[in-house]
């Protein structure tokens, strides 16, 4: 995998539209920089072309949806942009709002929600959580070293230190118990440790 294609250039020009004006917490970057490093790390470890593109847009179904564009039409488009499969993937890494019942879950049942399907999920489902992971904790670690106040990097974060370092360890410890035990595992439970000694 080269890390570039026609499909990966169409999934970067999906992306940038629908995280279009939207940032990282607490930062003035774009939020395209998030799913730009997913792809990244994904390309290092070898990833096919079908994670790569999820990757790219695994955040656009959670995060996008807003007036004039619904989660249907959303999962609508990648499925004919991309493919049943890659859907498949975003879909898996999403988290839901709405149990099997259509019942609203609180912040805390989505989570749980979301470790739960992780044992049902492809293993490219699994690589693009394992990645989304990796560069999340790893650039709330590099904004902790760059700054004399850790409060503020931990205050933009909606469950704090304690509520983002235990969700962090906790998806490394569920792909583990769920027998994926991919390099890129170890790489997470690193920056995770770093987290919590941070």
């Amino acid at each position: 995998m080269t890390g570039y294609s026609d499909r990966i250039n169409h999934a970067f020009a999906f992306a940038a539209k629908h995280h279009d004006q939207q940032v990282r917490k607490g930062t003035r970057l774009p939020y395209l920089t998030h799913p730009a490093n997913v792809a990244v790390i994904l390309t290092r470890y070898g990833c096919g072309e079908d994670t790569i593109v999820a990757g790219i847009l695994h955040d656009v179904v959670g995060d996008s949806v807003r007036e004039g564009m619904t989660r249907d039409m959303l999962e609508e488009r990648i499925d004919h942009t991309s493919g049943t499969g890659v859907l498949a993937t975003v879909l898996a890494v999403t988290q839901r709002r709405v149990d099997d019942d259509g019942i609203e879950m609180s912040a805390e049942d989505r989570k749980e929600d979301y470790l739960q399907r992780l044992s049902l999920a492809a293993e490219d489902a699994l690589w693009v959580c394992a990645a989304d992971k990796v560069h999340n904790a790893n650039t709330i670690l590099s904004d902790l070293r760059r700054t004399a106040f850790p409060e503020t990097i931990w205050g933009r974060l909606s469950a704090g230190r304690d509520g983002t370092v235990k969700w962090y360890r906790r998806v490394a410890d569920r792909l583990r118990e769920i027998g994926f035990h991919a390099p890129i595992v170890a790489e997470l439970e690193h920056a995770v440790a770093g987290l919590e000694g941070a």
